[in-house]
């Protein structure tokens, strides 16, 4: 199931302004459809995003340890 999280663009201030800590990521198109999920340290995944990927949006959930992210990516 996706987040139930407004996009924001996935642009430098957005990874400028992500809490370092654990979560869920969702990146998306231009037109909110996730086309990737990802566990991890939230500035990390977004950062490699910004820099190689296709995404245009991101949302994330926050996690309490790197896993419980994953976790939390295996039961969406």
């Amino acid at each position: 199931m996706a987040l139930r999280k407004a996009w924001r663009s996935l642009d430098r201030g957005t990874v400028g302004r992500a809490p370092d800590a654990y979560g869920l990521v969702e990146f998306g198109d231009g037109e909110g459809t996730v086309i990737e999920a990802k566990a991890g340290l939230l500035p990390d995944l977004l950062r490699e995003e910004l820099a190689y990927g296709d995404a245009e949006q991101v949302r994330w959930k926050r996690a309490q340890s790197d896993a419980h992210a994953h976790q939390l990516l295996e039961e969406r």
